[in-house]
């Protein structure tokens, strides 16, 4: 029979049962100490105590013990298959992976690259879905595919980690090729129930996102734009720790182009919303878009594997057990003392 543990990092807690052994030994060599002493002076009242009684109630709490320490870690023994019919989207997370990623303009000061604000914006996301197919597009001047449409959020959360703006070594924003490449990622199925969400600073160093979006729109394929940046904008760093310059010597900014990125999704019948503290853009693109515009389709039905819980049982013996000691005094029976 196959047997795992739902929690086994509580296991740990199985450390208290040789702890309450050495606990107990010197409990009762301490008590036997004493009734000796008191022997002395009430030798009868003395005897009327069992060492052995005392021992068993000992050693039901110390089955108790254990018992409840391994339910915690839920023991599973055995488990069928059943069938999860799953309904949902998909969607494509298309990530900028250009330099200007690099660039800390987060507000009030944050040090934080926009980059790793993008990731955790993913992250929310993710966490934000439910039953959706998602994948994974990165890009910059080139764009690929890193994580085909899954169930396993987990596996997508991983990928994301992954990345970074070496990944890709086309320099550049390719904003029409990623468009493109997570079309492509669509395995069949409508597009009124498919959607690209794209996150980049809007930058497009290509210039045919626009006509990338046309395809998309003609396949009703929505975009969901979310903008990282600020309009100001800020240098951006190099491998050598200083700042990009152009031929003139003068530093390259590199600043949020929010009306293109707006253009984008609004030409898909889309939106674009700007990236804040918080989860209120997330809850923009996911709630009042995602879920509210596209149509959930079945997909294959997937096979879970249900365990058999087990614990229930070792907490059963647990009460038992403590039922029994509560009930098991210390103090010789009638018969035994005379």
């Amino acid at each position: 029979m196959d047997f795992e543990f739902g929690n086994p990092t509580l296991l740990w807690l199985l450390w208290l049962v040789p702890l309450f052994v050495l606990f107990s030994i010197v409990s009762e060599a301490w008590r036997e100490q004493l009734r000796l002493r008191f022997a002395a002076n009430w030798p009868t009242l003395a005897t009327q105590f069992s060492v052995a009684r005392r021992r068993r109630k000992s050693l039901l709490v110390l089955l108790a013990l254990t018992c409840l320490c391994a339910a915690l870690a839920e023991p599973r023994l055995g488990f069928t298959w059943e069938q999860v019919p799953k309904r949902g989207v998909d969607v494509i997370i298309a990530l900028d992976l250009s330099d200007s990623m690099l660039v800390e303009d987060g507000a009030g000061g944050d040090k934080l690259t926009r980059l790793v604000r993008a990731k955790r914006k993913l992250a929310d996301l993710l966490a934000a879905l439910d039953g959706d197919r998602v994948g994974i597009v990165a890009f910059a001047g080139a764009a690929y595919l890193e994580c085909p449409l899954t169930l396993d959020y987990r596996a997508a959360a991983q990928f994301l980690d992954a990345l970074d703006t070496h990944s890709i070594s086309a320099k550049g924003t390719a904003l029409g090729a990623a468009i493109r490449t997570a079309l492509r990622a669509f395995a069949g199925g409508g597009g009124e129930s498919q959607a690209i969400v794209l996150i980049s600073d809007g930058e497009d160093t290509i210039g045919d996102a626009g006509a990338a979006a046309d395809e998309a729109r003609a396949k009703n394929v929505r975009i969901y734009a979310i903008g990282i940046g600020r309009d100001e904008g800020a240098p951006i760093p190099d491998e050598s720790g200083a700042f990009r310059r152009d031929a003139a010597g003068e530093l390259v900014l590199s600043k949020l182009d929010e009306p293109g990125l707006q253009q984008l999704a609004l030409r898909t019948g889309g939106s674009y919303v700007r990236s804040v503290s918080g989860d209120i853009d997330i809850e923009a693109i996911v709630q009042r878009g995602i879920k509210a515009d596209l149509t959930t389709r079945g997909f294959e039905a997937t096979h879970h594997k249900r365990w058999h819980e087990r614990h229930p049982w070792l907490v059963g013996v647990a009460l038992l057990a403590l039922a029994v000691e509560a009930l098991l005094g210390e103090r010789k029976n009638n018969r035994s003392a005379t």
